[in-house]
């Protein structure tokens, strides 16, 4: 690559690529984003370690916290740390979604305020109190 690459461009991914944040793309296309500008500066990730540590420093707060503590293992590879990522933001974005939607039913008043069978329960879950 070295051969076919200006120095210029060579440059322009490595600064691209140190400046490199997650923010509105989910984990993997920031993935995808990373991997396509550490091709051209593989100068500046020499290591496993150096590698997994640049990508877990442009991730979103959703995720960074928990990726820094993991990516402190010995046997974490960059495979290993997109994949964690992955998990830990659809777990998370899976969470805010539930609780937005318990806000909403509270505050729409489908909080267990009838006396269904079962104690409100079905009304606060959304479903139907008659035969499906």
């Amino acid at each position: 690559m070295d051969h076919f690459l200006p120095a210029k461009t060579k440059a322009a991914r490595g600064a691209e690529l140190e400046s490199l944040k997650q923010g509105s793309m989910n984990v993997w296309e920031y993935h995808m984003e990373f991997a396509h500008l550490s091709k051209y500066a593989i100068y500046m990730l020499p290591t496993m370690e150096g590698r997994v540590r640049r990508f877990v420093q442009g991730l979103s707060p959703l995720v960074i916290n928990q990726a820094s503590t993991v990516a402190l293992n010995s046997n974490m590879n960059y495979g290993k740390i997109v994949a964690f990522a992955q998990t830990k933001e659809t777990r998370k974005l899976n969470n805010r979604i539930e609780r937005q939607n318990s806000t909403k039913a509270q505050s729409t008043g489908n909080f267990g305020g009838s006396s269904s069978g079962s104690g409100g329960r079905l009304a606060f879950r959304g479903a139907s109190s008659g035969p499906s």
